[in-house]
């Protein structure tokens, strides 16, 4: 006999069940208005002749290249783990980098330029935080192997109308435009400009990056000697000098005053003077500004000179690959914070010229340019705006067949089976509970209706289809509703029709 002592217990041995840090899980509403968002905008996208293509979300690590956080350490800023062949593999990053090494790949197969669009998830092993996430989408486009500027300013251009087409009005959104080329003229004129200061360069850049996070009083600690977070954690600085610092944030126009950066000048014209003035003497600069300055144009012919898209020194773009224009997708409108005060949404999404990053498979240049959106981030802007396109409403249920009586259960999945084949979205009923407990299953599953079939209905050959929403009406409205008014809402929750009409009566509920 064994002691009652000796046998295992259901709690012995339990796995806590908890999602890791960083990383989200995701509802059926939030995944269905996050479907409606990247449908509006592949729409879009597809208006401006992109098409779309897929990438793995695994690369080889040697594919992510000198734009990994850390090359020594693999595992620093991605995550990589090693093949059986002992070849290091990483999470992708972006879903630039494996274009990148897509276009290499097949590049006498494609047209040239080619015009593509994917979206999907990438990782980060990065500290998470508030709206920082480890593991999160994105929404990319990108043109590669057109050399011009015209594809920047295209880009720039097809983001205002992918905004517009998802709901936020014009005035609630600009699309901010920059060069590299022009920032660095001026890291030349503070020094930075020799291949020594390579990585110094790199930290300047990813500080700017966060000016609308960090403001400028955090920028220029992170420019100078460091700066220690809320968590105690402290962040090495570039360790530039007080004039150099004083001289990068000046360009940038930023001003702590209000709730966001302000550029230069929201005149394109004057902003263009005012950077020609700042990289007088550097010719990768002017060169820079003379790029700006085509874009400018195109940006007028297209009437897109209204605010749309500006001209701005503030946005820097962080990671190093960036060779030419940037852009960024900021908006405009105000929200409040937990605390009620007034803050911008800021940055959705952003992007630039990238043209060496093909060119480290291919060993000869290749021209690319393209623009990411953060989805997570957007689908949040939008709910707050309230756009009809990312309603949080979740999706309707299937219709639900109650299974009244055990033995009839061939009966029941044959109804489904009929629904099915109508093209109506339907369910058996699989648990063991009664009548009850399966209705409350069908109201959690977002169900409209449910299909009934007891003894007595199966005798008469009839079917019973209770409209869900119209009996929950019945419930709340039942004492203070006129007799013929409840009388006429009864019919309409609960209808009894021959077998031979379950389609019919299913889909004119539904139709309601």
């Amino acid at each position: 006999m064994t002691d009652q002592a000796d046998k295992p217990t259901l709690t012995q041995n339990l796995v806590k069940a908890r999602a890791p840090r960083g990383l989200a899980d995701r509802g059926p509403a939030e995944i269905a208005s996050a479907n409606r968002m990247m449908q509006a905008i592949r729409e879009i996208y597809e208006l401006y002749g992109f098409e779309a293509v897929e990438t793995p979300f695994i690369e080889y690590t040697e594919a992510l290249g000198k734009f990994l956080p850390d090359l020594d350490r693999p595992n620093e800023g991605v995550f990589s783990f090693q093949d059986d062949d002992d070849q290091w593999l990483s999470l992708r990053y972006d879903l630039t980098a494996p274009l990148a090494r897509y276009v290499a790949e097949n590049f006498d197969k494609l047209p040239k330029p080619y015009r593509s669009y994917r979206s999907g998830f990438v990782f980060r092993n990065e500290k998470h935080g508030p709206g920082r996430f480890r593991q999160f989408m994105q929404f990319d486009a990108d043109t590669v192997g057109a050399a011009t500027v015209a594809a920047d300013a295209e880009i720039c251009m097809m983001a205002a109308d992918a905004l517009e087409r998802l709901g936020v009005a014009r005035g609630d959104y600009v699309i901010k435009v920059n060069n590299r080329k022009v920032l660095d003229g001026v890291l030349e004129a503070a020094g930075l400009d020799d291949q020594e200061n390579t990585a110094q360069r790199l930290i300047v850049l990813r500080a700017i990056d966060k000016l609308d996070r960090l403001g400028s009083d955090g920028v220029m600690q992170l420019l100078g000697a460091g700066r220690k977070d809320e968590s105690g954690d402290f962040t090495k600085g570039a360790g530039l000098s007080d004039i150099a610092i004083t001289r990068i944030i000046n360009f940038t126009g930023w001003h702590d005053e209000g709730s966001g950066a302000q550029g230069v000048g929201a005149n394109n014209a004057v902003t263009l003077a005012n950077f020609s003035a700042a990289v007088e003497g550097s010719t990768i600069g002017e060169k820079g500004v003379a790029e700006l300055s085509q874009m400018a144009a195109l940006f007028d012919a297209a009437g897109y000179n209204d605010g749309r898209v500006v001209i701005d020194p503030s946005v820097v773009r962080g990671l190093e690959y960036y060779t030419g224009p940037v852009y960024e997708a900021e908006l405009t409108f105000q929200v409040k914070d937990e605390h009620g005060r007034p803050v911008r949404f800021g940055s959705v999404g952003g992007g630039g010229r990238y043209d060496g990053l093909v060119a480290r498979f291919r060993g000869e240049p290749v021209p690319a340019t393209g623009f990411s959106i953060g989805v997570s981030r957007l689908l949040a802007a939008l709910q707050m705006i309230k756009s009809p396109i990312v309603s949080a409403t979740a999706p309707q249920g299937p219709v639900v067949v109650l299974v009244m009586d055990r033995e009839e259960i061939a009966r029941y999945q044959g109804f489904v089976a009929t629904l099915r084949k109508a093209g109506v979205a339907a369910e058996l009923y699989l648990g063991s509970a009664g009548m009850n407990a399966q209705l409350k299953y069908a109201d959690k599953r977002n169900s409209r209706c449910v299909v009934i079939q007891g003894s007595n209905e199966r005798a008469k050959g009839e079917i019973i289809v209770k409209d869900l929403v119209a009996g929950a009406a019945l419930g709340k409205a039942a004492k203070d509703m006129p007799r013929e008014d409840y009388l006429a809402l009864k019919e309409r929750a609960q209808l009894a029709v021959g077998e031979a009409h379950l389609v019919t009566a299913v889909k004119d509920v539904l139709g309601r």
